[in-house]
């Protein structure tokens, strides 16, 4: 039986639905390129992966083109696209309840740490959390494992037997597992079960409520 303290919580598709702002910033970056978006939906691959890894990936840039596409992207990132969100439903229910049980919750994530602090704080889940991780604007973190790396030295967590991760994309399974963490997988997010599983989630969950059940069990 698993009895974990830490729970660490992926931002983007796991604690709240980003999509209309990372979409627009994406399209405003892509713009400044040449590059016209009709269906805003087709970006939603951007959504959890490091923004660097996704213009390379998805519209073949040059690292160092994909490195201004960032910044363009954070010009309209930084005023109106970080609160083109929302909170999940079912989620301040799910973090009461394991606040109540005498969880330790921490936010680990890929967006930047100055504008994951800013939504927590907007949306009133700050309260429930320790703390929140997220990349630098540098470059030098990133990636999923180096955010979580980054958590579990600055929270002195040298068990890791007791963390779990939590998130909705194959990065978050990834980046946990190169940490040596498990992860709990989430559906109502932007991967699929397929996705999860393959990547290697110990379990998916279809609901907040259901990430709850896990948790809370002691699930196997």
């Amino acid at each position: 039986m698993k009895n974990w303290q830490y729970i660490f919580f992926d931002l983007d598709g796991t604690l709240t639905d980003s999509q209309e702002g990372i979409t627009k910033s994406v399209a405003y970056a892509l713009h400044r390129f040449g590059i016209e978006v009709e269906d805003l939906t087709t970006l939603n691959v951007f959504i959890g992966p490091p923004l660097l890894d996704s213009f390379m990936k998805y519209y073949d840039f040059t690292e160092a083109d994909a490195r201004k596409a960032i910044d363009i992207y954070r010009e309209y990132f930084s005023v109106t696209g970080k609160f083109e969100n929302r909170v999940y439903e079912g989620i301040p229910e799910l973090l009461k309840r394991l606040k109540g049980a005498g969880k330790k919750l921490v936010v680990a994530t890929s967006k930047p740490e100055v504008f994951a602090r800013q939504i927590m704080e907007h949306f009133d889940l700050a309260p429930y959390f320790e703390e929140t991780y997220g990349a630098d604007l540098e470059g030098e973190r990133t990636k999923k494992d180096q955010v979580l790396a980054y958590a579990l030295r600055s929270r002195k967590i040298t068990d890791l037997s007791q963390a779990v991760m939590i998130g909705d994309r194959e990065h978050d399974v990834l980046g946990a597992k190169k940490c040596g963490l498990e992860t709990i997988g989430v559906l109502y997010g932007y991967g699929s079960r397929q996705e999860l599983e393959e990547s290697g989630a110990m379990a998916v969950a279809e609901t907040p409520e259901q990430v709850a059940d896990l948790i809370l069990a002691g699930m196997v």
